[in-house]
């Protein structure tokens, strides 16, 4: 595969370490809602809240580098998997933003700072409000189900071009080739 055709080193990590964070918090959103209340269930809020700042922040970073150093033309393909593709990637990004902000709102709606890594404290974006809550975790909540259920598209479309199109489409985002 030419190295025009493959996305930059930057690029390739953001796409990685945002896959594993996003799976991750996923992963722990629908495992700690079930939890009685104790300790290790306001740990794991404070993870998830961890990870969700990280993942708003490489977000921005991301968008940011996307902007500056645009993705390689993608493989001859139909148009329609181009245009499916391209609305995927437009929602992946307004989600990376959506659900961090959400789930900020949400911890201030119900009175609940956010402490980034436990050391540094974060404004609360609105005042306690137990009325505006429910409607904010229900957008956080849905936003990650649909998150998650293009995440499963995004990954059976990689797999299909890998082993039924064969078209080299995910070696653009392998981080373990080496760029030529």
């Amino acid at each position: 595969m030419s190295v025009n055709n493959r996305y930059s080193t930057t690029a390739i990590i953001f796409h990685w370490l945002m896959a594993i964070l996003i799976f991750v918090a996923l992963a722990m959103g629908l495992y700690m809602v079930d939890l009685r209340i104790s300790p290790d269930k306001l740990k794991l809020y404070a993870w998830h809240k961890w990870i969700g700042v990280t993942v708003f922040v490489l977000a921005a970073f991301r968008l940011w580098w996307r902007l500056y150093q645009p993705p390689p033309p993608p493989p001859a393909m139909p148009h329609w998997q181009l245009v499916a593709a391209n609305v995927t990637h437009y929602f992946f990004y307004a989600l990376f933003f959506l659900i961090p902000i959400s789930g900020w709102l949400f911890s201030s709606a119900k009175g609940f700072q956010t402490v980034y890594l436990g050391i540094i404290p974060l404004p609360d974006l609105i005042d306690k409000n137990d009325e505006i809550a429910p409607i904010i975790k229900s957008v956080h909540m849905y936003a990650g189900y649909l998150l998650g259920g293009l995440l499963a598209l995004h990954t059976a479309a990689a797999l299909k071009h890998q082993f039924m199109d064969k078209d080299g489409l995910m070696q653009r985002m392998n981080p373990l080739q080496r760029r030529k």
